[in-house]
């Protein structure tokens, strides 16, 4: 889940949803594992330009220090994701949303038999780059290419650049289809969003685009009624049954949300990244 608007208690938006994320940590609906606990993260914005992050191998629905600081941050950019393990430890260092910078990264999916390609992704890291990488999950390779391809100044094409030689990658190595993933990233300022599988059958996400379907959407937090028309969030899957409230992004498209507006367009990985 990320949100994009006036500052609001992380509380209001992580457990106060009937289908909250911490819901979803338990009882998940869309995604391929109804149960996400390996762990959980959330990063947020204040006054910093670099970005908070508090994140636990604890599950999310049984963490007391979650609950206690998400009564006290007050934001207007948050992530939160909970974890289901594709096969690499629980362990701090592998829990999402990961921080380089003033950037936040995390994803849903997965990179193919990681294992079998992780040294050849790991190589094309930027030198400079390099040390910073803390744990050993795909999702965190994942962004370090963005960053080596250019992510600061031009997300969409980074993104593009870093799947495309994942994709070269797997092939080269007969994985008939090396990427699966939602990605959500920000600066701080804007979030942008990827949905793209090899295989075009990709897991949902989707955005809002209109507070007042917000508020009735979660006629128990308060906290909206004094927010602004630019309020946006994006989840995974619905926070609560409500039609026309939410907007699914389209198979193979990216997504750039800003407050009060958002642009979706095409995505194709680009060929020959490495070169």
């Amino acid at each position: 889940m990320a949100y994009l608007g006036d500052p609001v208690l992380a509380d209001d938006l992580l457990f106060r949803p009937q289908h909250s994320i911490i819901d979803q940590s338990l009882h998940a609906k869309l995604g391929g594992f109804a149960t996400n606990g390996d762990g959980f993260g959330i990063g947020w914005y204040g006054s910093r330009p670099e970005p908070g992050v508090f994140k636990s191998t604890h599950p999310a629905w049984n963490d007391d220090n979650l609950r206690e600081v998400a009564g006290h941050i007050r934001t207007p950019l948050l992530f939160a994701h909970v974890r289901a393990s594709s096969g690499t430890p629980v362990q701090r260092s592998n829990c999402h949303p990961f921080r380089h910078g003033r950037w936040l990264w995390m994803h849903n999916g997965s990179l193919a038999m990681f294992p079998e390609v992780k040294r050849d992704l790991l190589t094309a890291v930027d030198e400079s780059l390099y040390p910073k990488v803390e744990g050993s999950t795909d999702t965190e390779t994942l962004f370090f290419l963005a960053l080596t391809f250019g992510l600061v100044d031009d997300p969409p094409a980074a993104v593009a650049r870093a799947v495309g030689l994942v994709e070269e990658t797997g092939r080269r190595r007969g994985i008939e289809y090396p990427v699966h993933m939602t990605v959500a990233t920000s600066d701080g300022q804007s979030i942008w969003v990827f949905r793209y599988s090899s295989e075009k059958s990709t897991s949902s996400l989707y955005y809002s685009s209109d507070v007042s379907q917000l508020r009735r959407l979660y006629p128990e937090l308060d906290a909206l009624d004094e927010l602004g028309d630019d309020t946006r969030f994006i989840v995974s899957e619905p926070l609560r049954d409500l039609p026309g409230a939410w907007n699914e992004v389209p198979e193979n498209s990216w997504a750039v949300v800003r407050r009060g507006e958002q642009e979706i367009h095409s995505f194709e990985p680009a060929g020959s990244a490495r070169a």
